[in-house]
This record gives structure tokens, C-alpha cells and sequence, in this order.
């Protein structure tokens, strides 16, 4: 593994607050390294949200789940229809593992993001693998081919193969059962839309208060910087009045002592 993929991994199992950092960091060191195009290569890799960033972490933190569930994909996708129920269940297990993680972290497990990383796992699971991201390393959101394209997957068949013109030829007319599936897709993808849009609100929102919030701050760091400094002239002079002060009191002292001396010896004189 060169150093580049070394990063890389390493760069996508930080937590997702402290991405922008180690980002920066391993880039760094590339760049240290002498590898320039792998530094300036990492340094574009996007802070990912939420959703992918706990995909990411189920396969580099629950790899036997995740392993099951590709498994099962690319055992459906060769015509095993008995590795459906085992495929779902998969998904199923790893939307539960990725609610633990977010919550572990410190992250809200919401219905939204949970659902979306469920659609990305099932767009895995249903081509394969990551590609063309790193395993490890998705960098967006992914919408699989359609459910129904993996629980349809062609069995093996011992008859005598058609000529391709007339495979190509043939179209399966389409049925009640087809047209629910695309319907319920269709919902599905409705629905995820939807929550996305939320999800992209709720973000901008919260942006907008952090953006209003700094500004507030910064003022109020301009204004106590400014009293801060105000406070120390004032006590600068003070400290040199006091300086003064001092002074006098010590030439007064010193006159007292003076007069005292003159007096004394005009008393005691003949």
C-alpha cells in the first residue's frame, strides 16, 4: 500500500469533526514525504456528511457485517434467490450498527440520515463494492439501481441460450407485481428527496446561527480587546503616579528628618 492509500484510509476512520484537521495534517506529511500530487490529491477529498461518513465507518468498524452484506448482494446478483432474506437482513443489521455509531460519537441518529445510509449500503451491496471510491473512502451519497433490480437478478438456466437477436428481441411485459415494486420505489425515492431537503435546511440553518453566532462573538472580542486595553493605559498611569507618589513621600521623609536634625542641634547648642 503506498502512502497516498495509507492516508486515505486513515483520513476517512477520523471522526467526521475533526476530518478538515487531519486533512490537513496527513497532507502535510505526504507533502513532507515528497509525494507533492498525493498531498495536493488529498487536500480535494470533501468533508463527507453525515450519511456516508457512518457508511465509511461501518466498513473499516463492523467489516464482518459489512463482508455479509456483500456477500449476499453478489450471491443475489447471480441468481441465488434464497440470499435475499439473508441480504436484507444484512442491511437491516447495519442500519441498526450505524444508529449505535452515530450515537456513540456523539451524533444524532436521525430517521434521515439513517435512512440514507441505508440507500447507500444498498447501492453497494447492489454493484459490488465502493468503486470508484476506495473501499472505505465514499466520498457521496449513492442511489442504488433499484431494489427490484437485485431481487430480480436472472437464475442459471441449463437451457439452450437464444440467439442474441432474439434475447434482444424478447421484452417481459410488465405485471401488477413489477409496477407496485416501481411504484413503492418511486415513493421511496419521494421520501428520501424530501429528507434530504429537510436534512439540507436543518444544515443551512444551523449554519446560518453558527455564521451569526461568530459574528456576535467576534464583536464582543473586539470590544473586550479594546476594554482590555483601555485597562492597561489606565494602569499603566496609575502605576507611574504611584511611582511619583512614592517619590514625594520619600523626599518628604527626608525634609522631616532634615528640619528634625536642625531643630536638635539648635536645641543642644550653648
Amino acid at each position: 500500500m503506498g502512502a497516498y492509500e495509507a492516508a486515505l484510509q486513515r483520513l476517512y476512520q477520523a471522526p467526521v469533526a475533526n476530518f478538515l484537521a487531519e486533512r490537513t495534517r496527513l497532507a502535510d506529511e505526504l507533502r513532507a514525504q515528497g509525494d507533492k500530487a498525493g498531498a495536493a490529491e488529498l487536500a480535494k477529498r470533501a468533508k463527507p456528511v453525515m450519511s456516508v461518513w457512518v457508511v465509511n465507518q461501518l466498513y473499516w468498524q463492523a467489516r464482518p457485517a459489512f463482508d455479509a452484506m456483500l456477500d449476499a448482494g453478489a450471491r443475489l446478483r447471480q441468481g441465488d434467490r434464497g440470499a435475499a432474506k439473508e441480504y436484507h437482513a444484512a442491511l437491516a443489521d447495519l442500519r441498526r450498527r450505524a444508529g449505535v455509531l452515530l450515537k456513540d460519537a456523539g451524533h444524532a441518529a436521525s430517521e434521515a440520515t439513517l435512512r440514507r445510509a441505508a440507500t447507500t449500503l444498498a447501492a453497494i451491496g447492489a454493484s459490488g463494492g465502493f468503486e470508484p471510491d476506495p473501499a472505505g473512502a465514499l466520498a457521496a451519497d449513492r442511489d442504488p439501481p433499484g431494489f427490484e433490480a437485485v431481487a430480480t437478478a436472472p437464475q442459471p438456466t441449463t437451457e439452450e441460450p437464444e440467439p442474441p437477436l432474439t434475447r434482444r428481441a424478447k421484452r417481459r411485459p410488465p405485471t401488477p407485481e413489477s409496477d407496485s415494486a416501481r411504484t413503492a420505489a418511486e415513493r421511496e425515492r419521494a421520501r428520501l428527496r424530501a429528507a434530504e431537503a429537510m436534512e439540507r435546511q436543518q444544515r443551512e440553518t444551523e449554519r446560518a446561527r453558527r455564521k451569526a453566532e461568530r459574528s456576535r462573538l467576534q464583536e464582543a472580542l473586539r470590544a473586550a480587546t479594546s476594554e482590555a486595553r483601555t485597562r492597561e493605559r489606565t494602569l499603566a498611569l496609575l502605576e507611574k503616579q504611584l511611582g511619583d507618589a512614592a517619590k514625594a513621600v520619600g523626599d518628604a521623609r527626608k525634609t522631616v528628618k532634615d528640619l528634625e536634625r536642625q531643630l536638635a542641634q539648635l536645641d543642644h547648642a550653648p
